[in-house]
């Protein structure tokens, strides 16, 4: 069979080649942290400290706390520069069974609902109709197909196909996006504060007060948005595996995609209290198409549309780009299907990892239950980031020999800041949001029978064994590309 042909695929003799350098990570991270948050979440944090001084400070705390994160993860994405991200760390760090639960969390709810719910907002911003086209059997839940959900389903396709013909095709286009997205962003912050029709007497106008409600809920009601948005801080962990330099690349782009992620937000903010009173602000969803509309009228609203197709294509290509490499990695260490675990013998992609995200997020689509998914999110992140910060205190203890090209500075006060923070922040969100708290915790326990059960269904999932042969025409096929058996070096190290 040609090289060229899309199968047969390699289940466990080819790695994912290092294609990538510290720009095409730092775009990752830019691109996957500014969303849609920014733009609609703001009047939830105005509403938990309704004071321009304290939502400024949410904002720059915010970004000061991801910063720790960043740094502690460099540490890591340095010493275990693999594919998978947090799953590789939670992984050595815990055990198999936490390391699958990542994965497992991020397949059924954080990477499918994000990619559904960024997609469908995308149809949001274009005039298509909801009107449904067809209507499923009542067995199926009656479930409607409008042309707006065909065409998310549409652009979901063609991204994932970008990431399948290639990580550098990828990339590439996430690097368009992203600079897109940073030279739009900033230009309306530009213009707003230099043209718009806006007050500097909104920033001392208001009367700080606490809500009602005491000032734990209030962090933790603040601390949905915030973090929401500076989710996928760490985008590029995630494809360490094909990232050049690693050592070097992963820390550098972490830091910067961070630091430039968390200094847009603050000018945002700082415009958005320009253009409207904290009064106005809190509540408001839609805070940035309201911010435009007081700064410049009526006739912005094309300018913004377009602003908010780009931010949305941008986090929505780097979480398609990224996310199947989680999957990647479980299936590699026999904790998934071992088809999701094979690459293009051509694209050198892990192809059908793609193709299952793909397959789910459109499912979600068309279902529309990604809306009760994101409904709870956040705590499930929170918890993985925790415990991904903490690894680097356990691997310390476990394996002080374990080469470290990057040391995390300020050790051990960074990475405690930023578990301690979380910590405080994870209980807050269980205080101020039970019943979502608690059915996102339901949701990642619920991977621990399906641990059990696949554990069950593979006895011997631990034993390392040696790759099935392959034909000699696939082996000449792959000669110039490495190769790696099942066991992943650093697997070895960690034993």
């Amino acid at each position: 069979m040609p090289a060229e042909s899309p199968s047969p695929l390699s289940p466990e003799s080819a790695g994912l080649p290092r294609r990538l350098g510290g720009f095409d990570a730092t775009m990752l991270i830019v691109g996957d942290i500014i969303g849609v948050g920014i733009f609609t979440t703001t009047g939830l944090v105005a509403d938990a400290f309704p004071h321009p001084v304290w939502l400024l400070l949410a904002w720059l705390a915010g970004g000061l706390l991801t910063l720790c994160g960043a740094l502690t993860l460099a540490e890591l994405g340095g010493a275990l520069p693999h594919a998978g991200g947090e799953y590789v760390y939670l992984k050595h760090a815990y055990g198999r069974w936490v390391g699958f639960l990542n994965g497992w969390t991020y397949l059924t709810m954080t990477s499918s609902g994000s990619i559904a719910a960024m997609a469908v907002a995308l149809t949001s911003f274009l005039p298509l109709p909801s009107t449904p086209l067809v209507r499923g059997p009542d067995w199926l839940g009656g479930v409607a197909v409008s042309p707006a959900q065909l065409f998310a389903i549409a652009v979901v396709v063609v991204l994932s196909a970008a990431s399948y013909v290639g990580v550098r095709c990828g990339s590439l286009l996430q690097n368009f996006l992203s600079v897109a997205k940073i030279a739009a962003v900033l230009g309306l912050v530009a213009a707003g504060l230099w043209f718009g029709h806006g007050s500097w007497t909104h920033f001392k106008s208001a009367t700080f007060a606490l809500p009602a409600t005491g000032l734990t809920p209030a962090i933790g009601a603040a601390a949905i948005g915030v973090l929401f948005s500076y989710s996928g801080w760490f985008a590029c962990t995630y494809i360490a595996g094909e990232i050049k330099d690693p050592s070097r690349n992963i820390p550098r782009s972490l830091i910067a995609g961070t630091l430039l992620a968390t200094g847009i937000y603050v000018l945002v903010n700082i415009v958005y209290l320009y253009a409207l009173p904290i009064g106005e602000l809190r509540g408001t969803v839609q805070v940035g198409e309201a911010a435009a509309l007081r700064l410049f009228g009526g006739h912005i609203s094309t300018v913004f549309t377009v602003v908010m197709i780009v931010t949305i294509l941008g986090s929505l290509n780097s979480v398609i780009l990224t996310s199947p490499r989680i999957y990647y990695a479980m299936a590699r260490d026999r904790l998934f299907f071992q088809a999701i675990g094979t690459v293009h013998p051509r694209f050198q992609t892990p192809a059908y990892s793609l193709l299952l995200q793909t397959a789910l997020a459109a499912l979600l689509i068309l279902t529309g239950s990604f809306a009760q998914l994101l409904a709870y999110v956040t705590t499930a992140m929170v918890l993985f980031s925790i415990l991904s910060a903490a690894a680097v205190f356990v691997l310390r203890r476990r394996r002080p020999d374990l080469p470290r090209p990057y040391s995390l500075p300020g050790y051990p006060w960074v990475p405690a800041i930023f578990v301690g923070v979380y910590s405080c922040i994870f209980i807050s969100l269980i205080v101020a949001r039970p019943q979502e708290a608690g059915l996102g915790l339901a949701t990642v326990a619920a991977g621990i029978p399906v641990y059990w059960l696949w554990n069950r269904r593979q006895p011997q999932a631990h034993a390392s064994r040696p790759p099935a042969p392959l034909p000699v025409a696939a082996v000449a096929a792959r000669q110039d590309y490495p190769v790696c058996s099942h066991k992943e070096p650093h697997e070895t190290d960690l034993a």
